[in-house]
């Protein structure tokens, strides 16, 4: 783990150095490579899947064939194709009972096309964007372009799943890349806007599904924003109502993979379990949140505004 206040390191713990997998921290960082794309028009939010040509294994409904490329990155498509998830596809909705944009529902399709379609609009391998837009510029220092490799969630989507394995320091600059956002050095790496764009809240946390995503912790807590997860609660000017978790947001994987970014107290964590040695090493949200908790009792005591 690692923790940064007013970009200073003040606590690490672990072997940072060591690279694994991040789980759907992917994601996450997707989003952010989506953002320079957008702003110079190479890609259209508003597409749809199928003008994008993203059909799959199983052919879309009629219902499904307006979902645009915006609800895919906000999971918000009524698209409920199976992807070979053995934890999401079980309780996904019935497939054409949620009309694109009406209703939330964590899905492994969404991300995936999502990866799917940024690759055919921008014409470039994620991995090499990683590797050109953000592992280079940051100075990402354990990044491998060779341990990056999609998996294949054949037979029952053709979408792959862009699996991403970095370093926990690693992670560590890409939050304080959005804590800055997305200003490294003095270079905008990515829209100031954009960054502002997927971080903000789009789905409050009471209309979270599965159900199961409404017990991460503590009550009116994380909602979501465009394949991040965003404080849900009211900013308010001055240190009250819920500081230092005004306007925070975070990457989430599973098996105890976070990049936690807290504005109001300037503050970056970044905490990984390497799954990839022993699935069976793992932290739980529970288990992150107290973790967090304390972390930011430790740090505010003489760091936080």
């Amino acid at each position: 783990m690692s923790v940064s206040v007013h970009g200073k390191v003040i606590f690490e713990y672990g072997d940072l150095q060591r690279v694994s997998s991040v789980a759907s921290v992917r994601k996450s960082i997707l989003a952010v490579l989506y953002g320079k794309h957008v702003f110079d028009g190479t890609i259209d939010l508003s597409k749809t899947v199928k003008e994008l040509g993203l059909d799959d294994v199983q052919k879309f409904l009629p219902i499904e064939k307006s979902a645009t490329l915006e609800q895919l990155l906000t999971s918000r498509s009524g698209i409920y194709i199976p992807t070979g998830n053995e934890n999401l596809d079980p309780n996904a909705p019935r497939r054409g009972s949620q009309a694109p944009g009406s209703y939330f529902y964590y899905n492994s399709w969404d991300f995936n096309a999502a990866g799917t379609a940024f690759e055919k609009l921008t014409k470039t391998d994620i991995y090499d964007a990683l590797q050109l837009d953000l592992a280079t510029p940051i100075g990402m220092q354990d990044f491998d372009r060779s341990r990056q490799k999609k998996v294949t969630t054949l037979p029952a989507s053709v979408h792959q799943e862009y699996a991403m394995y970095l370093s926990t320091r690693d992670l560590a600059r890409i939050g304080l890349l959005m804590l800055r956002d997305c200003n490294w050095n003095g270079k905008q790496l990515e829209p100031r806007d954009w960054c502002r764009y997927i971080t903000r809240l789009i789905t409050p946390w009471h209309e979270m599904n599965p159900p199961g995503l409404r017990a991460l912790g503590r009550p009116d807590r994380w909602g979501y924003g465009a394949m991040w997860w965003v404080w849900d609660a009211p900013v308010w000017p001055g240190n009250q109502y819920g500081t230092p978790f005004q306007g925070a947001y975070t990457a989430a994987g599973s098996g105890g993979q976070y990049v936690t970014v807290l504005p109001s107290a300037y503050m970056v964590i970044a905490h990984k379990v390497d799954i990839d040695e022993d699935a069976k090493a793992q932290v739980s949200n529970l288990e992150y949140d107290a973790i967090l908790q304390m972390v930011i009792a430790s740090a505010c005591q003489s760091s936080c505004k």
